[in-house]
């Protein structure tokens, strides 16, 4: 495969250990040592027990090929190195024998390789699994998501160039027969400010390069596609290009995902006139005049109006004023408010953003309504979110992000570290208490409603009541925060911002623009412009009632992102959870480059060596007596088909069957708990041969069915064939042998003699011979 060692040799060189919970020394140190170690020697996984540690290598790994997929299926984790296709197996085979739910949760900062690693999976799965035509069309469409979703919703930014902005969990369901056969994807919290801003080195949406680099002349002609430096939107960070990446041929992967997953023509050429549109509109810029914003130039309406198919004069009407409800006198009435240039300004980016994020909701919801199935059997979750952020500028985005990843950290310290530990002594199983820290302190100082209120609570308050054009209202924040958590211990404040002690370190977040961007109100003047839109698609993707939904208050950013968390979290819960834990090992993004400081870091906040000391001091596996009996019943007689006694007697029976050493299981009051992995292999193992057993005994039994069937068949042709062609005895084809050659039907004498004798089975004439061999006479007859 051209790598410098062989994967599937059987002399393959040891490198480190490939279980982290067979340290000698448990350690920090001892962690990064052993993944260095096994990094530089291109081993990128490694595992703590069931948890799969990833290292993003910066290159493109030679181990993930049909041969690997054909290894490691079936296979248990002990045979083969670390890899995502054991875990990924696992988790299938689990889905199909213990009938739930899975999921995989894969963690990491931006950077890390979580993407990747959430394409493997869908990959394995895709190739591992059965089925016909609609199955393969389902396999398509969950396979072509990656490419359209990453183009819409991925981006260049300082520490990741295909980074994602977006949250996706992608449930792919499975009939009963382990077939996929549908599928959901849920999305969280697009970063679309980047629609009208981006840092230094950083790009905007993949989609809008693609669409320069690769749509052909007809299009440029029709969209007015210039150079990206020519696009407000796209030249404020002065960086175009990104290594490795051919934004012209993504750009015909993108459309192909779009026709695979069934989005009319018509529809396709829509969200390119969409995506043109919003460039075009970034390039209309305004004027003060007399403390009044005005369009500085005319003629850049046209153009983005044709593509949004509205009014020009009435798209300059809404980027500059807004109708406002005033009452007064205890009547209600509209009246209309010219806006300044920086108001102008913020319109314009607002519907920029609203028309971009609409049409990638409508893509995703595009995605689910080609897979999604009536009803739910089995599925397989796999969460791909933006990883945890640390710039030199944080805003509000970052903040969401961190905090959907302090939930997910939650989320591992609660099943791996916190529960596992309660467990045992619920269980009553002898049990030291392992020391870690529970980051649940720290969602609370984000998400708590009262007593104190959390950052989003006060955040949200202060958005309640601030005045429409927003100013001043991120000092009254900075002072209220300060009030309500200012002592917290995970919690500062500086005069410009706030710091949070975040898991995975200190973050200072930047209070310019928290409230305007929590608010996230699109006003109405702009939902109005679009739906008088010619085009029915456009007018389709803003569909609210506005004189209904005036009356309720909008919903804000920190809200939504608060409650998708939290339902997300719900939904983990209810699968059997696996963990993949991203490491990027530099900066500089270079194959081969391990910076010792950056890894131990993460390391430290993963929780990593807390992980190992609480699976080497527990129980790899646990399982319910009832749930541990159905699995294992097939190893013994007395268990199958049905067990008759007390559970823990026949969990008991079974361990005792296969002489599995009394150190190695515990009995809790509900469950049995096994030491080591290797003794659950074991278990699996001559599982295995019983199925094999099984397997060998139906083979024979078809085989005989087949021989005999086949014999007969051949007996069946073999008279068809002879039938009226014999020359003598032509009619004894299908005929009973009678034995009678002596024709006793006209011989009585014969008949009567015949009839004193025992049964006959055979009689003829014979001639008899004396000593002298002269003949007689005689006829006589033969009875046997």
């Amino acid at each position: 495969q051209g790598s410098k060692y062989h994967w599937q040799s059987q002399n393959v060189k040891q490198s480190g250990v490939d279980d982290m919970v067979l340290l000698s020394k448990i350690s920090e140190d001892a962690i990064v040592e052993n993944l260095k170690k096994r990094f530089m020697d291109d081993f990128i996984f490694t595992y703590i027990g069931s948890v799969l540690i990833s290292v993003n290598p910066f290159k493109q790994m030679p181990y993930f090929t049909d041969r690997e997929i054909e290894l490691y299926q079936g296979a248990a984790q002990y045979e083969n190195p670390p890899h995502i296709y054991a875990l990924t197996d696992n988790m299938y085979r689990n889905m199909m024998i213990d009938q739930e739910n899975q999921c995989v949760i894969i963690s990491g900062e931006s950077g890390a390789g979580k993407t990747v690693a959430a394409k493997y999976i869908m990959g394995y799965i895709s190739k591992v699994s059965g089925g016909g035509d609609k199955v393969q069309h389902v396999k398509d469409i969950i396979l072509q998501s990656n490419p359209l979703l990453e183009a819409f919703g991925n981006a260049k930014t300082v520490r990741n160039n295909n980074s994602s902005r977006f949250g996706k969990y992608f449930e792919i369901q499975f009939s009963r027969g382990g077939e996929p056969d549908g599928g959901k994807i849920s999305n969280f919290l697009l970063e679309k400010s980047r629609v009208v801003s981006q840092n230094e080195n950083e790009r905007n949406f993949h989609v809008y390069y693609q669409l320069i680099e690769g749509a052909n002349p007809q299009q440029k002609e029709a969209l007015g596609i210039m150079t990206p430096d020519y696009y407000n939107y796209l030249n404020q960070s002065g960086t175009y290009k990104v290594d490795g990446t051919n934004d012209s041929k993504d750009f015909q992967e993108t459309m192909e995902a779009m026709h695979v997953i069934g989005i009319p023509v018509a529809h396709q050429a829509q969200a390119l006139q969409i995506i043109a549109g919003i460039l075009h509109l970034g390039n209309i810029s305004f004027i003060e005049a007399g403390n009044y914003g005005k369009v500085e130039s005319t003629d850049l309406l046209a153009f983005p109006a044709y593509l949004l198919g509205v009014d020009p004069t009435r798209l300059q009407d809404k980027l500059t004023s807004r109708k406002m409800d005033s009452k007064w006198g205890g009547k209600s009435e509209s009246i209309d408010v010219t806006l300044n240039q920086e108001q102008a300004t913020y319109t314009r980016d607002a519907l920029a953003k609203a028309l971009y994020t609409r049409l990638f909701d409508y893509l995703v919801e595009a995605i689910n309504k080609a897979i999604q199935k009536p009803h739910e059997e089995y599925s397989i979750g796999v969460l791909d979110i933006y990883g945890f952020e640390i710039f030199q500028r944080n805003g509000f985005e970052q903040f969401c992000i961190n905090f959907v990843n302090e939930k997910l950290q939650q989320i591992f310290i609660e099943l791996t570290l916190k529960a596992e530990q309660e467990e045992y002594v619920q269980e009553g199983i002898k049990w030291t208490p392992i020391e870690y820290f529970n980051n649940k302190v720290v969602c609370d100082l984000i998400e708590n409603k009262l007593n104190p209120p959390g950052i989003m609570s006060v955040l949200d308050d202060v958005c309640a009541t601030m005045h429409a054009k927003g100013e001043g209202a991120d000092g009254t924040l900075l002072q209220k925060l300060s009030a309500a958590v200012g002592t917290h211990e995970h919690f500062n404040s500086w005069n410009s911002g706030f710091v949070i002690h975040h898991y995975a370190g200190k973050v200072s977040y930047e209070i310019n623009g928290f409230c305007e961007r929590n608010r996230d109100v699109l006003f109405t003047d702009l939902i109005e412009l679009m739906q008088s839109s010619e085009h029915a698609f456009i007018r389709s993707l803003f569909p609210e009632n506005l004189n209904t939904d005036k009356k309720s208050r909008p919903t804000t950013a920190s809200c939504k992102i608060k409650k998708q968390a939290n339902d997300l979290v719900n939904t983990l819960m209810k699968c059997t959870p696996h963990y993949i834990r991203c490491i990027k090992p530099n900066e500089t993004k270079r194959p081969k480059d391990w910076e010792e400081s950056r890894a131990k870091h993460q390391v430290e906040y993963l929780g990593l060596r807390e992980n190992i000391r609480v699976r080497r001091a527990g129980y790899a596996y646990r399982r319910v007596f009832n749930k541990f009996l159905q699995r294992y019943a097939i190893l013994t007689a007395e268990t199958w088909p049905c067990w008759r006694g007390g559970e823990q007697q026949g969990v008991l029976h079974l361990l005792r069957s296969v002489n599995m050493d009394t150190d190695q299981y515990q009995m809790g009051r509900s469950k049995v708990f096994v030491k080591a992995p290797e003794s659950l292999f074991l278990l699996e193992e001559m599982r295995e041969r019983k199925f094999d057993t099984f397997a060998r005994t139906i083979q024979k039994a078809w085989r005989k069915y087949i021989a005999r069937r086949k014999y007969e068949q051949m007996r069946e042709d073999a008279s068809d064939i002879l039938h009226n062609s014999k020359e003598r005895r032509r009619n004894s084809i299908n005929r009973n042998f009678v034995g009678d050659y002596l024709g006793l039907e006209q011989r009585p004498e014969l008949r009567q003699f015949l009839a004193k004798r025992e049964r006959v089975d055979f009689a003829d004439s014979v001639n008899k011979f004396d000593r002298r061999f002269k003949v007689s006479s005689v006829n006589g007859s033969f009875c046997g």
